[in-house]
């Protein structure tokens, strides 16, 4: 009698682990593919998302529009410089951040690790670009989209339409 406790209580330890494992398993996989498409991406307190277009051949005050959104606030560069630096940043009313606060929401994760930092040929054929360049904590990435997205991957797509339309926005 002795002998069937202790083979009854062995087999219970190993069922007992194998729900164990099973379990760690299974979170481990949830885990590691409930990012597959896009993670939300939030701004905290000193990372910012910068967004814009440019138009080479072009004239007038819309040919280039660069914006910075932070977590509570949205700035537009009074510079419109057509290389994406030198930035000279207003705020602007509430009303304008309403409208583009949720653009981070679109930002796809897979930019992130994109190892070209010029996608497409932005503006090559007149067709334009966008400028982007998220911060965090500190660390700034930066690129330059073709507008045209048969030039770049599909995951671009749906965030490219969310900045031209955020951008349309605050300008009319």
């Amino acid at each position: 009698k002795l002998m069937n406790d202790s083979d009854s209580r062995w087999a219970y330890i190993q069922k007992r682990r194998n729900r164990i494992q099973f379990i760690i398993f299974s979170s481990v996989i949830l885990f590691l593919f409930s990012c597959n498409k896009k993670c939300d991406i939030e701004l905290a307190q000193n990372d910012f998302l910068i967004f814009g277009h440019f138009y080479g051949e072009c004239f007038g005050e819309g040919c280039v529009e660069t914006f910075k959104l932070t977590s509570d606030k949205l700035f537009e560069d009074l510079n419109d410089n057509y290389t994406g630096t030198d930035f000279n940043f207003i705020e602007l009313e509430d009303d304008a951040f309403e409208q583009v606060e949720d653009l981070i929401d679109y930002f796809p994760n897979q930019l992130l690790n994109e190892s070209e930092a010029i996608l497409g040929c932005p503006d090559c054929a007149d067709q334009g670009g966008l400028l982007i360049q998220y911060s965090e904590n500190g660390t700034l990435q930066s690129w330059r989209i073709d507008q045209s997205q048969s030039s770049v991957p599909d995951y671009l797509h749906e965030f490219m339409d969310k900045v031209n339309e955020k951008i349309y926005l605050i300008n009319n």
